[in-house]
Parts: structure tokens; sequence; C-alpha cells
């Protein structure tokens, strides 16, 4: 039986219980769930996305977010995926990022230094992370952008054959199989 990648990613979250938002899957699937309005993105806040998306998964031994081109994966499933709230909610904790980290280093987070950007997503992510602790409103602006940076990048070309150890044709599933010294682990 052959699937395509999409089919394969579809199949593995539905395996992981759902682990994927049904945007962040919309997403990957191509399908757009909101046929209403959205939030523009202008040049500079494209840029942010992108500069995020690369502290989140940076460049290493391979390339990261922003060479893979997460933010277009990013902006596209915020803009067609998200319902309004959702994007409103997104697009408010992008502002809320750059201006602390404005308040925090006198400059905004393109123009920061890679250990500035840090200290402020690490902020993000605590104050993120007790607002859902305390259940309050929508999903925080950092697990959105997290979720949607790892996924953007992991289906993405440079995600999937460089990142992780690429099969172009699958053989027999084997969910036990040992990883070889510094072996990657296997895409779909």
């Amino acid at each position: 039986m052959n699937i395509n990648r999409r089919e394969a990613v579809q199949r593995v979250a539905a395996l992981m219980g759902g682990m994927i938002s049904a945007p962040a899957m919309a997403g990957i699937m191509g399908q757009k769930t909101n046929n209403g309005t959205f939030v523009s993105f202008t040049a500079d806040q494209t840029t942010l996305i992108a500069s995020i998306a690369d502290v989140i998964i940076p460049t290493t031994k391979t390339p990261g977010a922003k060479a893979a081109g997460a933010e277009k994966f990013i902006i596209n499933v915020v803009q067609d995926c998200y319902t309004k709230a959702d994007q409103e909610t997104f697009y408010a904790g992008l502002t809320k990022l750059d201006a602390d980290c404005k308040t925090k280093t006198g400059k905004g987070f393109v123009e920061a230094n890679d250990i500035q950007k840090k200290e402020v997503l690490t902020a993000c992510m605590l104050e993120g992370d007790a607002a859902r602790k305390a259940k309050k409103g929508s999903i925080p602006f950092f697990f959105m952008i997290k979720e949607l940076a790892t996924t953007g990048y992991f289906t993405s070309k440079i995600g999937a054959t460089e990142a992780l150890e690429y099969l172009p044709i699958p053989g027999k599933f084997d969910g036990c199989m040992p990883l070889g010294p510094n072996q990657k682990t296997w895409t779909l």
C-alpha cells in the first residue's frame, strides 16, 4: 500500500492521540478552514515570525526554521485555519513579545542578540505555561508559535530530508527499530 507524505503525517498525528492541533493538521493537509476575515501580517511581522521560529529551531548541523521557510507555513495556518479569536490571540502575542523585548533590551526581537532572544522567548513560555495551568482563555501565544514552527519545519523539505533520516521508498513498518550511533530519527 502506497501513501503520500500528507497521509502519513495525518496517520502519525492520529496515532499520537491528536497531539497536533486541528488547525496545524489542516495546514499540513493544505486545507482552508477559516472562510471569514483574517489578520494580515506586514513584512516586518513576517521577519519577526521567522526570527522567533529560528530561535525555536536554530541552525545547527542542519538548517533551522528560517532556512526552511517555516514562517510561510505559520502565516498560512494562522490566516487559513485559525478562528478569528485565535488569530487575534496570535497577533496580540506577537506584538507583546516584540514589545517585551524592547522593554527588556531596548531592541526589538529581530535586532536582539541570541541570548536576549532566548531570554525573552523563555519568559513568554513561562507566562504561557502559567496561563495554561490557570486555564485562562485560549491557547497561549508561545504554544501556538512553537507548534506551528515545529510542524512547519518538520513537514518542510529541509526538515524532512536534512533534520530527519529520510527513507524515500518505505519498507515494512518496524516500530522498535534500533538507531545506530549518531543516526537521526526517521521521517515519514
